[in-house]
């Protein structure tokens, strides 16, 4: 019986194998020789030479890493509630069968297959100076055109306005997921109470569904925090930086400076960034629901 056990344990443990060796391979692996290079004055085509903590030293007093951390903090602090609440508001709206509401989902989701490239080019044409979509509107209605993609303040905004196009299919389908899977009785008992739209919604519809909105949360809290392609193609972190992240950061460091230990200390920090970030907002849920029980 023992030994028939024993046998049982190894041959569960073979299952495992699989996805260790993916997880070796991809997660573990990749960090190790990123922390080691960070700890290495190395570049492109080698020379690696161990001085300790420099580069981590040097990235934390660069002016420039510390716009490209700014510039982040403020793109996820408000691309990521946006996505959230506007994904809810999208889920809410197309909870039905009709096929209305399945041609505006496919509609809304749509837009999430696209390749960063052509996602990029559509708000391009929206936002170019002058022959724009929002420069015609101006235009149309008297008034003087913004440089979206060209002014302080405006270029971070119009990445974000395509960087929320782009993403806001996947949270409006795990929330209908979630809204499917509320039990019908609880409506129907509040139908019976004659319990208002705003009360079904605040002690139905969102406590059952927390779970899901602290899952949307952290999956855009790591994805807007690797925020690159649409910065680099619509505005080239410009101007004078105003939008450069930090993984364009790490890019231009690593790639076209060829300090890989530079950008491997930078690309070390962001890791722990969004490590911190994702730990904090599953503390937070998890404090709201103990407060709440």
């Amino acid at each position: 019986m023992a030994e028939s056990y024993r046998r049982s344990r190894w041959t569960n443990g073979l299952f495992v194998v699989p996805y260790l060796s993916v997880f070796l391979t991809l997660l573990v692996f990749p960090l190790g020789w990123g922390i080691w290079l960070s700890l290495n004055k190395v570049d492109l085509f080698g020379g690696e030479r161990f001085i300790g903590l420099k580069n981590y030293a040097r990235v934390l007093s660069d002016p420039i890493f510390g716009q490209a951390v700014k510039n982040t903090l403020i793109f996820v602090g408000v691309s990521v509630p946006t996505l959230v609440i506007l994904g809810l508001f999208l889920a809410l709206a197309l909870n039905k069968t009709s096929k209305g509401s399945s041609f505006l989902r496919g509609l809304f989701f749509a837009s999430s297959i696209l390749s960063v490239t052509i996602v990029t080019l559509i708000w391009r044409i929206v936002f170019i100076p002058n022959d724009g979509l929002m420069s015609l509107i101006f235009e149309f209605f008297g008034w003087q055109p913004i440089g979206f993609l060209s002014t302080t303040g405006w270029s971070l905004f119009s990445v974000g306005v395509a960087t929320v196009w782009w993403c806001i299919g996947l949270p409006m389908m795990l929330f209908l997921a979630a809204l499917q899977q509320i039990p019908k009785d609880l409506y129907e008992a509040a139908a019976l109470d004659n319990a208002s739209r705003w009360r079904v919604l605040t002690r139905i519809t969102l406590p059952s569904i927390k779970s899901t909105i602290m899952l949307v949360a952290i999956i855009q809290v790591v994805m807007q925090f690797q925020l690159f392609g649409q910065a680099q193609l619509m505005t080239n972190g410009g101007p004078a930086g105003s939008s450069r992240p930090i993984v364009m950061y790490i890019y231009e460091v690593g790639f076209l400076r060829w300090d890989i230990g530079l950008g491997a200390a930078a690309s070390q920090i962001l890791f722990l960034i969004i490590l911190c970030a994702a730990m904090l907002q599953y503390w937070v849920s998890t404090r709201k629901e103990e407060v709440d029980a």
